[in-house]
């Protein structure tokens, strides 16, 4: 990475496994400081055991970022660590896969909402005064791993798509006024990546689903995805959409949205399908 992000002060929630994990990992490679936050904390703390044996500056911190102590506690251990916060990426994030006339459990809304959304919003909150720019200089940058489902309608993941859409929102405005400051807001759109977040994720009954509820085949490695991250953070970029099929996607849906819906709707058919075969 170019030398301005030598030795940058990073704060990952969500970072105890999948993309979290591993963008530590890339991270701790290129010797970044890392405060490392999630629910898990044996989890987490392994994590950090790793990026330490790679020569990088890890501490773990368990944080819940549905709780605004923690994440007050989380900046606060981050300065005294450090001193400073130049980098903040909100990934914890929680999904859920069902039709809307099957949820039973109608708290996943809120849930969902309080992890993807404000979960982002707590943290971002306490550390927007340290990433602030003094005069005349950049500021620091704020992250939000976000998905294509924050982009586009999703049948069967209606609870998602409403915390995402959100989050994606929260982001957008917030960028325009964090130029004010010389803070960057990146956006990051996943698609399918090979991680366990679906099948850690709900069902219609507030349950751990146990399934992705999506076709896998063709998903992304999380090693090419958070290389991908990791170049939008170092080039500051406003967004970053990963797949040629998610760019044309969302381009077809300006111009053909009757179009898309149908594809989307298809799609789901024929998984359910799929997962229904003997």
């Amino acid at each position: 990475m170019s030398g301005r992000y030598r030795s940058k002060v990073f704060v990952i929630t969500g970072a105890s496994d999948g993309i979290g994990a591993e963008l530590a990992q890339q991270l701790a490679n290129r010797g970044h400081c890392l405060v490392l936050a999630a629910r898990n904390e044996p989890a987490l703390r392994e994590v950090a055991g790793r990026c330490q044996r790679n020569g990088s500056k890890a501490i773990a911190f368990r944080t819940d970022v549905t709780v605004e102590d923690d994440c007050r506690r989380l900046v606060n251990r981050t300065l005294e660590a450090f001193g400073r916060i130049d980098v903040l990426v909100n990934n914890a994030g929680i999904s859920m896969h069902a039709r809307f006339d099957e949820i039973t459990d109608w708290s996943t809304y809120e849930r969902l909402w309080r992890v993807n959304c404000l979960g982002t919003i707590h943290c971002t909150r306490f550390a927007w005064p340290h990433l602030k720019a003094a005069p005349g200089k950049r500021g620091g940058q704020i992250v939000g791993i976000s998905s294509l489902a924050g982009r586009t309608g999703v049948p069967g993941r209606t609870t998602y798509c409403a915390s995402k859409f959100a989050q994606t929102g929260f982001l957008e405005a917030l960028r325009i006024e964090a130029a004010e400051h010389g803070i960057t807001v990146t956006i990051v759109y996943p698609g399918v990546v090979a991680t366990e977040t679906r099948r850690k994720g709900l069902n219609g009954r507030g349950e751990p689903a146990g399934i992705s509820g999506l076709d896998e085949t063709d998903a992304m490695p999380v090693d090419e995805c958070v290389r991908q991250i990791v170049h939008a953070i170092q080039d500051r970029r406003r967004e970053l959409v990963m797949t040629a099929k998610g760019r044309f996607g969302l381009w077809l849906k300006r111009i053909a949205p009757g179009w898309v819906d149908n594809l989307a709707s298809k799609a789901l058919k024929k998984d359910e399908a799929k997962d229904e075969a003997p």
